[in-house]
């Protein structure tokens, strides 16, 4: 019997009723249609699924839907579009820290709940951050650098 799930999703109410043993990532892709939050290993490993709960990464994959109750939950999708990218999306490309993209919003949305936690993060604490999120054609030294960028440059006010 479906229960009913309410959380704030980038920024908006949403309430929508669920089978009680769905996963998050399964809600955001399928009943919300989220395309950002990619579905890799289902167990936590790869961090292809991350999205920011309650101002914390984690793993949608591992994430029981309902636990989302009353939380906020932020996607990729909430961070700007083609025309307004967000600061860390500007710096990844610029660094080609992207390459077949699968990866990209998990890393990105480690990204920033790091940058949203510590503004000022050290060269370790950027890998430290994104140790969860396997990148199997960037690598991690151009996402380092992005990341690193783009928190100079959003600490100092400027967008990049």
């Amino acid at each position: 019997m479906k229960q009913p799930l309410k959380f704030t999703l980038n920024g908006e109410d949403t309430e929508l009723n669920i089978e009680p043993d769905k996963m998050l990532i399964d809600v955001l892709k399928d009943d919300l249609r989220l395309l950002g939050v990619k579905k890799g290993c289902s167990q936590g490993e790869c961090g292809a699924c991350t999205v920011i709960m309650n101002k914390k990464a984690v793993n949608s994959c591992l994430i029981p839907a309902m636990k989302a109750q009353g939380a906020v939950v932020e996607t990729i999708e909430s961070l700007g579009g083609p025309n307004n990218l967000h600061p860390l999306q500007k710096s990844f490309v610029r660094h080609g820290a992207v390459q077949c993209g699968y990866c990209i919003p998990g890393a990105i949305m480690s990204a920033k709940a790091l940058l949203d936690n510590n503004p000022a993060p050290t060269p370790a604490e950027i890998k430290t951050a994104i140790a969860g999120n396997i990148c199997r054609c960037t690598g991690y030294v151009k996402i380092e650098k992005a990341i690193w960028e783009a928190a100079q440059e959003m600490s100092k006010g400027e967008l990049i």
